[in-house]
């Protein structure tokens, strides 16, 4: 039987000497052995492969379970507020340049007339966004 160190052991050094890394992290980022795109497009069937064999035993439902909801609160609450705000300003352009598209499909809608509140025929209003949203979305 092979010896192995404890897993106290093994996470206190990881934690204690993964936060150091943030160059190695950095530098792996920008040269990577293997373009991130290229690496990602060769995987997919693979990734395909091992989402049908995961759903077939069910293991998405598993997981929630095994983590639960104050796993997932607690998590989230620990690492989430102090990260949020910045990842949102982060993010900002890209955001943007995401729903634009969207919104201009929004505005390019020729909306049928409005009738008197609650009339079921208001309903094409909302159905003609719709499908020019989805017909946006879906090419």
């Amino acid at each position: 039987m092979p010896a192995t160190k404890s897993g106290a052991a093994v996470a206190e050094k990881w934690s204690r000497v993964t936060p150091q890394r943030q160059q190695d992290y950095s530098t792996g980022v920008q040269n990577p052995r293997t373009p991130w795109a290229a690496a990602a497009k060769a995987s997919e069937a693979r990734y395909t492969a091992g989402v049908n064999e995961a759903a077939q035993r069910g293991a998405f439902g598993k997981g929630i379970t095994a983590a639960g909801d104050q796993r997932w609160q607690q998590k989230a609450l620990a690492k989430g507020p102090s990260r949020f705000a910045e990842g949102v300003a982060m993010s900002a352009p890209d955001y943007q340049a995401a729903v634009q598209p969207y919104l201009d499909t929004i505005a390019a809608v020729q909306l049928p007339p409005r009738y008197p509140k609650g009339d079921p025929r208001n309903l094409e209003r909302t159905k003609a966004i719709t499908t020019a949203l989805r017909k946006r979305k879906t090419g």
